[in-house]
């Protein structure tokens, strides 16, 4: 392929979001059935400014990059699939992604925190505390999955989820970008940004041990403060497991994110894999 970039992207509303080495393309079915590609000139953060490439660093730098990057191509695939007649000012985008976030952090932090503030005297030390705490992290997220999981709009999503990921596959294959060779390849992605949440809550286990105890206020502030390194930390074990796929230790570790993809994703038809082919050709360099 020529480069060491990792392609990937998201599922968007009736489409697919792929991000490559020097752009982003949105890539939406229309009604009429008709694909609408749209491309948009990318420079890296770390391209920019090198130290945001650092290892611990760039894990938090690609989170947040992620989310303006994701929010901004749902708003627009709502436009060109022609759910939505206006599109999103860049205002308007900042305050969904900070409201998305705080609503994250009190269903993520602030609630399982919280329960085992008040239920601590029933738990045990610190380390069985934010053992119950990160287990209850786990089981609201897996809740809030499950409970989407079943609305028709979202079944869609997951499906183009399943497409980003055989393109990607095929890709990484060496394989041209057809239906036919994604076909076979599978739903499921090591790279992931389920499995790098899960990795997230796992690890935050750990690194919130160290937080000690104290009052509620300090076990939430505590734990937003940290969750850069956590991010951080979970980023750079994505990236090591997946650099090393084959070996059976990473294998092991990449074995519980994979199987909370399943809830995530879903097998796309031909039309939908068609979809996120197209948008991962248009940010894959013309000499790759």
């Amino acid at each position: 392929m020529g480069t060491n970039f990792q392609y990937g992207g998201q599922a968007v509303i009736e489409g697919v979001m792929m991000r490559g080495p020097n752009s982003v393309a949105v890539a939406v079915r229309k009604p009429d059935g008709e694909i609408v590609v749209e491309t948009q000139p990318q420079e890296l953060l770390w391209q920019k400014h090198k130290f945001l490439g650092w290892p611990l660093i760039r894990g938090t730098v690609v989170l947040i990059d992620s989310l303006i990057i994701g929010l901004r191509s749902l708003n627009r695939s709502a436009i060109l699939s022609e759910e939505e007649e206006e599109q999103l000012s860049t205002a308007e985008v900042f305050w969904t992604g900070i409201i998305a976030a705080v609503l994250a952090i009190i269903l993520f932090v602030a609630f399982p925190t919280g329960v085992v503030h008040f239920t601590r005297d029933y738990i045990g030390g610190v380390w069985a505390q934010n053992l119950v705490e990160g287990i209850l992290r786990i089981f609201v997220f897996l809740a809030y999955v499950v409970s989407i999981s079943h609305m028709e709009e979202i079944k869609r999503v997951f499906m183009y989820h399943g497409a980003e990921h055989k393109a990607v596959h095929t890709l990484e294959a060496g394989y041209q970008l057809s239906v036919e060779n994604a076909r076979g390849q599978s739903i499921l992605h090591p790279r992931c940004g389920t499995s790098f949440l899960l990795i997230v809550m796992v690890l935050s286990i750990l690194v919130f041990t160290g937080l000690g105890e104290g009052p509620l206020w300090w076990r939430v502030v505590s734990r937003i403060a940290v969750l850069p390194i956590v991010a951080g930390l979970g980023y750079e074990l994505i990236k090591l497991t997946s650099r090393y796929a084959d070996k059976g230790w990473a294998k092991c570790l990449m074995a519980p994110g994979l199987w909370l993809q399943k809830l995530t994703t879903g097998e796309p038809d031909e039309a939908q894999v068609e979809v996120a082919l197209k948008a991962l050709q248009a940010v894959v360099p013309a000499n790759s």
